[in-house]
C-alpha cells in the first residue's frame, strides 16, 4: 500500500506526477488545488480517490462524474468570480497589475476584483461569501507555506505600520523607506499592510536594500513625480513599475492588504502579496507573523488601532510570546495622538513593560530591535 498522507496539499502538476511515480495508490487526505488534470485520467483511474478533495481542478470529459462516484469531493471552478478562490500561491504585484502600463487601473485584476466585491448585495450572496472565504483560506495556506519553506523561512519578520497619507517626495516617505532598508539589511523580513504611504515606502526600502544610496535616491526621485494614488492610481502604479523595471530582482518583502479597503491600491514593492477580503483576518495574521516586533510610524486612527491591537496581544500573552513595540516620533505619540502614555499604563508591571519603546528616529528604532529579549 502507498502512503496515506493527512491533508497533503498538491498544488502543481509536478507534485502530482512525482507522487504517482513514487507509487502512491491512495489519495485519501489529498487536496488537489487548481490543477489541470486533463491527460491524467489513467493515473486517476488507478488511484483510490475516496476522501480526496479536488478544488477547482479541470478534468477530461466524463472523469469528474467518475471521481464523484468513487467517493471524491469535487469543488467546481467558480467561473462567475474574477479571481481563483483555490489559488495555491500569494499574489505578485505583476499579477494584480497585469495589463499595466497600457490599460487603466480600473481594467486591471486588482480593481476588477474590488469592483466585484462591492456590487450591491454581494456581501449577502451565498456564492460570493463562499468564494471569498475559500479565497482567504487559500491565501492563508499559501502564506503559511511561504513562511515555512519559501524565501521567508527561518527569518524573523518585523512589521512596519504607519499612515497611508505619507506622500512620495516627503521626508516621512523617505524615512519609512530608510527604515525598511535598514531592517532588510539586518536580515529581517519586512512586512506591511501592503498599501500606499508609509507601507509602500517600507516595502520600497526593503526591496532596494542591496542597491547603493544613489540608486535609492534615483528611485525616490522617480516616485516623487507622482506623489500619491489620487487622482490617478494608474499613474501612481506606473511610476512604481518603472522603478522595479530599473532595479529588477529586489529583496523579497511581504504586503498584506485587503479589498475591504479596496480604494487603497496595493503597492508595487511588496514582492509577495497576501491580499484578503476579510480585514479582521488580515490584521490578526499580520500581528501573528511579526515575531521580530512591530515599528509604528506616525499615523492616525488606523495606526492607533493597530498599536492597541498589538498591545492587547502582548498584554495577555506569555512572556515568551511578547514582541517589541517601537513607536517612532515622540511629539506625535505623546502629544498629537497620545498613545504612548496609555501604552505605558497598560504595560506597567506586565512582561511587556520592557518591550515597548518610544524613539525619535528610524535609526533608533532599528537599534532598539537589536537589543536582546
Amino acid at each position: 500500500m502507498g502512503p496515506h498522507p493527512h491533508n497533503l496539499e498538491v498544488q502543481d502538476l509536478d507534485s502530482f506526477d512525482r507522487l504517482v511515480s513514487a507509487g502512491a495508490v491512495d489519495m485519501r487526505g489529498w487536496h488537489a488545488q487548481s490543477l489541470d488534470l486533463r491527460g491524467r485520467t489513467g493515473a486517476l483511474q488507478r488511484l483510490n480517490v475516496e476522501g480526496a478533495i479536488f478544488l477547482g481542478c479541470t478534468f477530461d470529459d466524463g472523469v469528474e462524474g467518475l471521481l464523484r462516484g468513487r467517493g471524491a469531493l469535487i469543488f467546481p471552478r467558480l467561473e462567475t468570480v474574477p479571481f481563483n478562490p483555490y489559488r495555491a500561491a500569494l499574489y505578485s504585484p505583476q499579477e494584480l497589475y497585469a495589463g499595466l502600463p497600457d490599460a487603466p487601473y480600473e481594467a486591471l485584476p486588482d480593481a476588477r476584483i474590488y469592483q466585484w466585491s462591492i456590487q450591491p448585495g454581494m456581501r449577502h450572496r451565498l456564492d460570493a461569501t463562499l468564494a471569498s472565504a475559500l479565497h482567504d483560506h487559500a491565501i492563508g495556506d499559501a502564506l503559511d507555506d511561504m513562511t515555512r519553506t519559501g524565501p521567508f523561512h527561518g527569518r524573523a519578520m518585523v512589521g512596519v505600520m504607519g499612515g497611508h497619507a505619507a506622500q512620495r517626495g516627503s521626508s516621512g516617505f523617505a524615512q519609512a523607506a530608510l527604515l525598511g532598508r535598514l531592517l532588510a539589511q539586518d536580515g529581517y523580513v519586512v512586512a506591511t499592510g501592503g498599501g500606499p504611504g508609509a507601507m509602500e515606502a517600507a516595502n520600497l526600502g526593503a526591496y532596494l536594500s542591496e542597491v547603493d544610496d544613489g540608486g535609492v535616491q534615483a528611485a525616490l526621485d522617480i516616485l516623487a513625480s507622482v506623489p500619491g494614488f489620487r487622482p490617478s492610481v494608474s499613474a501612481w502604479a506606473r511610476a512604481a513599475a518603472a522603478v522595479v523595471e530599473r532595479f529588477p530582482g529586489g529583496t523579497p518583502s511581504l504586503g498584506i492588504p485587503t479589498w475591504f479597503y479596496g480604494h487603497e491600491p496595493p503597492n508595487y514593492f511588496a514582492t509577495h502579496i497576501a491580499k484578503y477580503f476579510a480585514n479582521a483576518i488580515r490584521e490578526a495574521i499580520l500581528l501573528e507573523l511579526c515575531t521580530g516586533g512591530i515599528v509604528f510610524l506616525p499615523g492616525a486612527a488606523g495606526t492607533v488601532q493597530e498599536i492597541f491591537q498589538d498591545a492587547c496581544e502582548n498584554y495577555y500573552g506569555a512572556r515568551e510570546k511578547v514582541t517589541p513595540m517601537v513607536l517612532v516620533g515622540r511629539d506625535h505619540w505623546e502629544r498629537q495622538y497620545p498613545a504612548w502614555p496609555m501604552l505605558q499604563s497598560l504595560a506597567a508591571g506586565r512582561p511587556m513593560e520592557d518591550r515597548i519603546f518610544l524613539v525619535d528616529t528610524v535609526q533608533e528604532a532599528v537599534e532598539v530591535l537589536r537589543l536582546p529579549a
